[in-house]
């Protein structure tokens, strides 16, 4: 593996989004307490049945 390079990079974002709004429907928390602590605002899902790793790799390596 020493002649090993990377000749390219890709990313998928998958479109299942999942808010802070919507945690707080699920759980005793807020959107700002979430956001103050982490920054995070809204995560993002693979589809189940839809998204593989294999689907999500090829539309990864699409430019």
């Amino acid at each position: 593996m020493t002649f090993s390079k990377i000749t390219g990079i890709g990313h998928y974002v998958p479109e299942n989004v999942i808010t802070n709004q919507h945690l707080e429907t699920l759980m005793d928390t807020s959107d700002a307490w979430i956001t103050e602590r982490t920054g995070i605002k809204e995560r993002r899902y693979f589809t189940y049945g839809k998204d593989t790793n294999a689907s999500m790799a090829a539309e990864a390596s699409k430019i």
